[in-house]
């Protein structure tokens, strides 16, 4: 009896002791970082991928030691545990437990994308196309058509989307991404719709909108965009023509060269704010967030009128009448001759 007590107390001892130096073992590694690993490296787990796939697959290229121990410790230890597909980027000093755990962890990669404040829908489009981790979907399709997979059947695209950077995974679609623009721009317009100026000559969201993507047409001082809003508001109010250039660029198209004549002020177009009164019939590019802004709350100072000042930093000099307008511009005209 007293000798197979003896023979128990001994195994349970080598039990333990065996334990332990497993234990010790698998965390001398496990836990250590992976010597091969030495610069960020970008993986990628396909869909459907199993534990014991992506560890010899890791392996194989040289990112993990020991996959047979790895895969034992994956069914021991972490039996619970799925693998979430997508890219992955590995950093000098994980360990196996580290790659464990971000593959598990869903946290992939994300690229950006840039919409800059004055673009147009089609420059958006264009993005999408030439972004190499974009899955291209609507690439063929219209216009018409591509606003009718958005749920947007019959709205004109200008000025719908919201200009941001997108982070997002490889394999996003294009129409993921305009959908969440879209969603953005119709926060963003909301927002600045319900913290109007009530005396602001706006009638819908839609209106603010489209006066919005003029604003941002006009100056890339957010600081001037209010008193630019408010040139505009203020000839909407009198009844006079917005006359703004960058109306007539759009309306012109493919036309439009870099340089804009005096007879394409006068060509008539839906567009043309010198022959035509009122906002255009829609917005001429994708406005940002402090374009908004400027729109339903302008800063009302009884400018009608204002003229780059030719200083280099894109301000400009605001006029209450015609006289000093005129001199303005010609103090414009001086200081590009004598540049």
């Amino acid at each position: 009896m007293r000798r197979f007590a003896a023979v128990t107390v001994l195994s349970l001892l080598l039990l333990t002791l065996g334990s332990a130096w497993l234990y010790q073992y698998a965390r001398s590694w496990l836990y250590a970082p992976i010597p091969s690993l030495t610069t960020t490296t970008i993986y990628e787990v396909p869909r459907g991928a199993a534990w014991k796939t992506v560890v010899k697959d890791l392996h194989v290229r040289g990112l993990l030691e020991r996959p047979v121990e790895v895969n034992a410790w994956l069914r021991l230890m972490r039996p619970g545990y799925t693998l979430k597909a997508g890219e992955y980027e590995f950093q000098p000093g994980m360990s196996p437990v580290d790659l464990v755990e971000l593959l598990r962890s869903g946290r992939v990669l994300l690229h950006s994308l840039t919409v800059v404040e004055g673009s147009t829908f089609a420059d958006f489009r264009r993005a999408l196309v030439s972004h190499p981790k974009v899955k291209a979907t609507a690439k063929s399709l219209s216009t018409s058509a591509l606003m009718q997979r958005l749920d947007m059947a019959g709205m004109h695209p200008e000025g719908r989307f919201f200009p941001d950077t997108y982070r997002f995974p490889r394999g996003t679609t294009d129409v993921e991404l305009l959908r969440m623009a879209a969603d953005r721009m119709r926060s963003e317009l909301q927002r600045a719709w319900d913290g109007r100026d009530p005396d602001a000559p706006l009638r819908t969201p839609e209106e603010a909108l489209t006066l919005a993507s003029i604003v941002e047409k006009e100056t890339a001082l957010e600081s001037e965009r209010p008193a630019i809003a408010g040139v505009f508001a203020e000839r909407l109010q009198r009844g006079m023509r917005l006359q703004t250039d960058p109306t007539v660029i759009y309306g012109m198209g493919e036309r439009y060269d870099g340089n804009i004549r005096k007879a394409d002020l006068i060509r008539d177009t839906p567009y043309n704010t010198y022959t035509r009164a009122g906002l255009p019939p829609t917005p001429i590019c994708l406005p940002g967030k402090a374009a908004l802004q400027a729109a339903v709350r302008p800063e009302r100072t009884g400018a009608l009128f204002f003229v780059a000042t030719g200083r280099g930093d894109g301000s400009h000099h605001f006029s209450s009448t015609l006289e000093e307008h005129n001199a303005a511009v010609q103090r414009y005209l001086k200081t590009l001759r004598a540049k």
